[in-house]
């Protein structure tokens, strides 16, 4: 599978957890149902898996968790918050630097309408 391919499947296991409980619950409870959601999918994925920083020649284990890997191609960060911000875009583009995928997914639960809380971020740094 290629990346966009994986997005939009796990789009559409949020969509779904989404539509089941709707706004409101704690990030915790909406990312044990989207690992049961990718796993009924047949994706394979890492939940909190922790990432290194490297800075020079030391490698750091600063505690940074990504919250789901997907096939090792998409990173995805999941949200339940009022409003998706500056940092949490930054979060996930430095998941992506640290993990060395090129496509991530931002999805904030606590919306309304769950495409309106689905963000597609690019990684387009190069070294």
């Amino acid at each position: 599978m290629k990346a966009n391919d994986i997005s939009r499947t796990v789009i559409g296991c949020a969509i779904k957890v989404h539509k089941a409980l709707g706004p409101g619950l704690l990030e915790s409870a909406y990312q044990k149902c989207m690992e049961y959601e990718l796993k009924k999918q047949g994706l394979q994925f890492q939940a909190e898996k922790s990432m290194p920083l490297i800075y020079e020649d030391v490698q750091l284990n600063t505690g940074y968790r990504l919250d789901l890997l997907v096939e090792n191609l998409v990173v995805v960060e999941l949200k339940s918050v009022e409003a998706l911000t500056d940092v949490h875009r930054a979060q996930v583009i430095t998941y992506l630097k640290l993990s060395e995928c090129k496509l991530g997914l931002l999805i904030n639960f606590n919306v309304a309408l769950l495409k309106l809380g689905v963000e597609r971020i690019v990684n387009d740094f190069d070294e």
